[in-house]
């Protein structure tokens, strides 16, 4: 029986009952690395029912620093569950096992820094067919917190995230499924929501195996807190400092290092080098939001090595 932390059930895997703003938004999301493929990606469709449609993500990075990317708006008009785009998520154990499917269209970036322009991205890459079939099983507690519908919180009112072991296959532009293991987080939101709601954050989650994943999140200042998950015990950092690299001229993140101080005192330091970077953006109402995915290797102390997400998101002025 996996633990739940925080005032969660494990009902609350499922979709909510639809609130009354027009930007409620229930949203799943889960990423997924395989250290010995060296490739990586995630999966992500937030239910905006009540604005008549969805938001669906899909990016699978390769080890030759290539990606696949899609991006919808499919029409909905319900939040019974998250299917639409091509991309289906089954609830088979709530807190326990889920299977993410995606099937349709991708583009095929040899450059994925090419989604800086969007729209000539999607003008001048060939959509092959993809296929994403994964089982999510969890190794560590379901953790999070459901907040007051009266906090003012329009990021993310009620939050939930969990370390998983994937595995299952991907299709990538041919009829050959590729096998893939490894490990990665989900995360899980609902309550209203804008992008622009944040001025800026650092999110970075990692996983080294079954026994050991992290998730760290700070301001664009690079300061704030964390968790490390060992096992079935969570861990929590009370200060997280990170410090990145960027490309010239770019806030293109190419490294990072986070000095982290635990609850009893302790210190480690996990380091991380992007492998691959895919620049997205989301506008609304003439505000331009950039957000930075980096698939990215760490290391743990000098020594345990381990993959996941590095995801900086900043607001940009003029639309």
């Amino acid at each position: 029986m996996v633990r739940l932390i925080g005032n969660i059930r494990a009902e609350d895997d499922y979709t909510h009952e639809l609130g009354p703003e027009e930007n409620f938004n229930e949203s799943v999301y889960f990423n997924f690395f395989d250290p010995r493929e060296r490739r990586g990606g995630f999966v992500r469709i937030g239910n905006r029912a009540n604005e008549g449609y969805a938001e669906m993500t899909v990016i699978v990075w390769n080890p030759d620093g290539s990606a696949y990317f899609n991006y919808k708006k499919p029409e909905i008009s319900h939040n019974d569950g998250w299917n639409a785009g091509g991309l289906n998520i089954e609830i088979l154990t709530p807190a326990e096992h889920v299977r993410t499917v995606y099937e349709g269209k991708a583009l095929f970036l040899e450059d994925p820094r090419a989604m800086a322009d969007p729209g000539k991205a999607f003008r001048e890459n060939p959509r092959p067919s993809i296929r994403i079939d994964l089982e999510h099983h969890a190794v560590g507690p379901l953790y999070g917190h459901v907040g007051d519908p009266d906090d003012g919180n329009d990021f993310a009112r009620a939050h939930t995230e969990q370390h998983m072991r994937v595995a299952g296959s991907l299709t990538l532009g041919d009829d050959t499924p590729v096998p893939f293991a490894g490990w990665g987080v989900r995360d899980h939101s609902w309550g209203p929501r804008y992008w622009q709601s944040t001025p800026s954050y650092r999110w970075i989650t990692g996983n080294f195996g079954d026994d050991l994943g992290m998730v760290i999140t700070t301001t664009g200042d690079g300061i704030g807190r964390g968790l490390f998950q060992r096992g079935d015990e969570i861990q929590r950092i009370e200060k997280a400092a990170i410090h990145s690299s960027h490309e010239p001229n770019t806030n293109y993140h190419t490294a990072l290092r986070a000095d982290v101080t635990m609850e009893d005192g302790s210190e480690h330091v996990v380091e991380g080098r992007v492998m691959c970077y895919v620049p997205l953006r989301n506008r609304r109402s003439g505000s331009n939001t950039t957000v930075g995915e980096g698939m990215t290797e760490y290391t743990l102390d000098g020594e345990r090595k381990g993959y996941g997400l590095s995801e900086f998101l900043d607001q940009v002025d003029g639309s």
